[in-house]
């Protein structure tokens, strides 16, 4: 009952931006730039602001590298024993190695273990939207039609706001420049961030529709993101000194679904994005009952 008393209220939320959208026909473009470039970089820097900046910071980067290494190596191994093309192995990628910890771990987090947890869950968003816009990019690009082939990730990570969010964050940080009254006025938009993109999440869940798919990768991302993600997650972090708390945390995010802003790239290079769109939503619906299940056997 604990746990479905968590649930509950994010899939609430989801929903009333998922009726919300599906009523109002609002641009979920311009909520998500709100939520991207304004809401977000205010949390990471309170974040980064109020938090110890320590050795942990090391071991986070190496399990989201780890994880995103491991889970491509599957897909890929996957994609060669069926022998998908190029496209689908990319689509595949998108689909299946990038978790949402943005839209939905992070609340998730907060709901679970309060802002002592939160902290830890805005580092790992923060690593996987750089993650996002590198690695994430890169293959939506190779797998493209257009011959787009490697480009220039750099300029991707320099239009990401939450980065320059967190540099100040720690530099200010580390320098202890007091905020004074303006710390209020930096509240009160960092506290908007989190049911804001949660909202936006399930407007983005109402803009997809399952069209023509394949199957077989579809159920491949939906295990892959739900099931042997958590399980991968499990084996990277069980040696790491780290604290249980978050242990924990960096488990159940890598449980989350499929992250929403694959679906972005998939629709903008045409690399399997009716396969990519059908992953980001069934399994966000299907974690209702998938990500419980990793909450009981880790908390």
């Amino acid at each position: 009952m604990f746990i479905l008393s968590i649930m509950l209220p994010i899939f609430f939320v989801f929903a009333v931006g998922y009726i919300g959208q599906s009523v109002l026909k609002l641009n979920t473009a311009m909520i998500s730039k709100l939520t991207i470039y304004i809401l977000v970089p205010f949390l990471v820097f309170r974040t980064f602001y109020s938090q110890t900046i320590d050795c942990s910071f090391v071991y986070f980067i190496m399990f989201i590298l780890g994880l995103c290494f491991l889970s491509i190596c599957i897909i890929t191994l996957f994609t060669k024993i069926l022998r998908y093309s190029e496209s689908e192995r990319c689509g595949l990628i998108l689909s299946s190695a990038f978790m949402n910890n943005g839209n939905y771990g992070t609340p998730l987090v907060l709901f679970l273990f309060g802002e002592e947890g939160m902290k830890v869950a805005i580092v790992l968003m923060v690593l996987q939207q750089l993650l996002m816009s590198t690695v994430g990019v890169y293959y939506a690009a190779k797998g493209s039609p257009f011959n787009v082939g490697s480009i220039d990730a750099a300029g991707q990570v320099l239009r990401m706001p939450m980065i320059y969010g967190a540099v100040l964050g720690i530099s200010f940080n580390w320098l202890h420049i007091p905020l004074g009254s303006l710390r209020h006025g930096i509240d009160f938009i960092a506290d908007a961030a989190i049911p804001v993109i949660m909202i936006a999440l399930g407007m983005q869940l109402a803009n997809m529709a399952i069209k023509k798919v394949n199957w077989t990768a579809l159920s491949f991302s939906i295990i892959m993101r739900l099931a042997l993600s958590p399980l991968l997650a499990f084996l990277l972090v069980w040696q790491l000194p780290l604290d249980d708390l978050t242990k924990q945390i960096m488990i159940i995010i890598a449980a989350t679904p499929t992250a929403a802003n694959t679906t972005m790239y998939a629709i903008q290079f045409r690399v399997q994005e009716n396969n990519v769109s059908a992953a980001t939503f069934l399994s966000t619906m299907l974690s209702l009952i998938t990500v419980p299940v990793v909450i009981f056997l880790t908390v």
